[in-house]
Formats: C-alpha cells, structure tokens, sequence
C-alpha cells in the first residue's frame, strides 16, 4: 500500500470513527481460551502494569531538580488520563483491529468489539485494560527525556498523538496481524512495540527541544546536572521491577499457561545482569559505583530481555541483560557526551537503545525448547533469518517513530511551541505551569 494510501487512510478513521465503531465483530479471542483464570491473570498483570506509571513518576522526579517535580507528576498522570482515551476512541482500534493491508486496523474504534452478552465479548474489556497500559507505558518514557524544559500545553499534544496513532500503528504491525507479525518477527512483551516506540519519540523530543540551560559549558563540555533524590530514584526501579512480573509474564494473557515461571524468571535474571554489570562497567570508567548507572541497568535489562522473555533460555536471558547493562552506561555517555542531546534520565538509551538490542538478540538466542517448534535464533542452528527479520523490524519501526514525531514536533514548536521562556526554565516548571511547589516551605535556588 502506498505510503500516501496510509495516511488518507489514517486521517479518514479519525473522521469517520464514530460511524464505523458500532458496526464491529467481537473479539477474536477462541471460546476455549476464556477462561476465568485467564481474565484473572490478565487483569492482575494490567494492574501490575498501571502500577509501573508510579515507577516511572518516581525515577524521572529523582533524576531531576526539586522545582520541576510536579510537572513531572502531572506529565504522568496525563500521559496516562489522556492515552486512555485516546487509545479507547482510536488507537485499540488501529492497533488490533482488522487489518487493512498489514498497516493498520480498520475497525474495534470506540471498543465495540466488547460485550457483556458474550465470552468473547467480556473476554475483549480485559483484553483492552491490558493493551491500555502498554499504551500509556510506551507515551510516559517520553517524558523524562523532555524534562526540566517542556510547555505542558505542548506535552499534552504530544501524549495525544502517540497514543492515537504513532503506537498503535507500528504495534499493529506487529502484535496486530500486520506484515511484521506475519514474517515471523518474535517481541513477546514490547522490547520494540513498546519500549522503542517511546524510546524513539524520546530522541526526537529531546533533539527538538535543545538541551537544559547549564547542561554544556561554553566549551561544550557537559555538565552534570544532579538530580534532587536518588532515593525516590531508586524506589522508581524497584517498582518498576516489580511491575515487570506483570509486563512480560502477563503478555501471555493466560493464568493457565505455565510459561509464566519461566518468563518470570527471565525477567528477573535480565535485569539482576544488567545491574551488576552496568555497576562494573561504570566503575572501571570512573572510579566509582554510580547509583544512577546501576539503577538503569537494571532497567536497560528489563527492556532487554522484554522481546525475548518467552523465547531464551534463563543462561540467555542472563547473557542478554549483561550485554544491556553494559551498553547502557556507553550508550548514555555517548549520547551525552558526544551528540550533545540532553537526556535527564536516561531514556533514549535504556528504552530505545536496549529495547533495539533485545529485540536483535531474539535472532541469536530465539531457543525453541522456549520458544516453540522451529523458532530458533543463530546460536541454535537457525541461521540468520530471524536475526534478519528481528533487525528489519527494528528498523522499520525506528523510521516510523522517528518521521511521524519529527513532524508532530516540527508542527508543535511551530504551532504552539515547544519549550517554555528562559526565565521560566531557571524558576522551575512547577511554578509557572502549574502554580505551586510540590515542597512547600523549602526556598529553592538555582544557579543555571
């Protein structure tokens, strides 16, 4: 389908949804996969997930400055609030509905495929709670990469468009019947439709916005800007740690699969190797036992072993989630360091970077004892095909995210703007954008 084709398409359903979601089929779900147990578990694992949105408040409002604080909470809450919507008007219908080409879904807008007069009806709410905070998941990583600098009103826009079309889209592609899917390419829990989606947007958002006043000296060189509580940093990660249980075993949709113990396992061998690892890797660079560093390393190891959690083996997932850690801590000094964007915690590396890496590897350890009959990666005898189709894909949803929120923050900094006035920046967001202090009493001074 032309590239032309798809974008009238596009803009055709957002105009003519309303009509088009009353006249739906239910859920495809099979009669014998709804079971009570399998609502159950996917609803305990989506409230799992929603706790995460906690997760990534706490981290990005420890890795940046007190006076900022709030418009992260906020940033949050909307990325979360508005998504919702947008993803039951329009997006779980571009994601999962039925395929129009392979590109994008053409029906489900508005959940009309859910009913409460069928199984599969009742079976299609738990299904889209569950698909809602992968959703929001993908939106929020943006948000610590665009801190300390964004107009809300813009950022708002932003949380909209990505949840409406940028996400469901590319995940279609994938996850929704779409031409990825149908190649073979394996992302179990979201290394690339989810972690990438928004790693990708958060690169595009923190080119567009430029760096935080005081981020680079005059001879270029950058300047460590700390953030104001490590320890809520770190409860962030622990909660998100916790909510991965929920992300990547949950992904099976199923309480009587009992591949969940092994996923879970995966998942907490990942993100233990790539703690440790990016510990090392830092200490022998610098001299010293980072907190940040490791704290993103375990995270860049939850990212990682994402694509591939029901597909390696737990020696794999280990190996896979050092490699992210180590990574990570090269990936966020080159970012900063040598391109100069200005990332305040880390998210274009740990989630764009690590959930591309992830995601290649299911190419090398892809072991069908785990994975099911004859999927297995290079390491398992089987050749490159899909290491080459992991890659492609990686590939063709970096180029997706990068066009579509190049433009939508081309069209915004030039519509509404993109990022607040100097002065503003230096007072902190939380006063000018939302007319408080989240620690009232305490006077806050800034010398950048």
């Amino acid at each position: 389908m032309p590239f032309g084709k798809i974008i009238f398409t596009v803009m055709a359903l957002i105009f003519s949804g309303v009509t088009a979601a009353f006249a739906q089929e239910t859920a495809p779900a099979a009669a014998d996969a709804i079971k009570p147990i399998n609502v159950v578990w996917t609803l305990v694992a989506a409230f799992l997930v929603f706790f995460m949105q906690a997760g990534f408040a706490m981290v990005e409002v420890g890795f940046t400055r007190a006076k900022n604080a709030g418009n992260i909470i906020m940033k949050n809450l909307m990325d979360f609030s508005v998504g919702s919507l947008a993803f039951f008007i329009l997006g779980f219908g571009l994601m999962f509905g039925n395929s129009l080409g392979g590109f994008l879904g053409g029906s489900k807008f508005f959940l009309s495929s859910a009913s409460p007069g069928t199984p599969e009806g009742l079976w299609e709410f738990a299904f889209w709670l569950f698909q809602a905070v992968f959703a929001a998941t993908a939106a929020t990583i943006v948000s610590g990469a665009m801190a300390e600098r964004t107009k809300f009103t813009s950022y708002l826009l932003y949380s909209l468009i990505i949840s409406a079309l940028v996400y469901p889209i590319s995940g279609h592609w994938i996850w929704g019947g779409g031409w990825l899917g149908g190649l073979g390419f394996v992302d179990f829990a979201g290394s690339t439709v989810v972690h990438s989606v928004g790693g990708w947007a958060a690169l595009m958002g923190a080119l567009f916005l430029g760096a935080r006043i005081g981020k680079y000296g005059p001879d270029g060189k950058a300047r460590a800007i700390p953030g104001h509580n490590i320890p809520i940093a770190a409860l962030g990660v622990f909660i998100l740690w916790f909510g991965w249980f929920g992300f990547n075993p949950g992904s099976t949709t199923a309480g009587d699969d009992l591949s969940i113990g092994f996923i879970a396992v995966n998942t907490n061998l990942a993100a233990a190797a790539g703690a440790v690892v990016a510990m090392f890797t830092i200490w022998i660079k610098s001299g010293r036992p980072d907190v940040s560093m490791s704290l993103n390393g375990a995270l860049a190891g939850l990212v990682a072993i994402t694509a591939g959690c029901a597909s390696v083996s737990p020696m794999s997932a280990i190996i896979i989630g050092a490699l992210a850690g180590m990574v990570v801590v090269l990936s966020v000094e080159f970012i900063d360091f040598s391109l100069k964007i200005d990332d305040p915690v880390g998210a274009i590396s740990v989630h764009g970077v690590c959930g591309a890496l992830g995601t290649i590897l299911v190419g090398v350890f892809a072991d069908s004892r785990y994975a099911g009959e004859g999927v297995n990666g290079l390491l398992y005898g089987g050749g490159f095909k899909l290491l080459g189709i992991q890659a492609l894909g990686v590939l063709a949803v970096f180029a997706w995210v990068v066009l579509c929120m190049g433009l939508v923050f081309f069209v915004i900094r030039k519509v509404t703007g993109l990022r607040v006035t100097r002065e503003e920046e230096l007072r902190g967001l939380d006063i000018d954008e939302h007319g408080m202090e989240s620690y009232s009493g305490f006077q806050i001074f800034s010398n950048q």
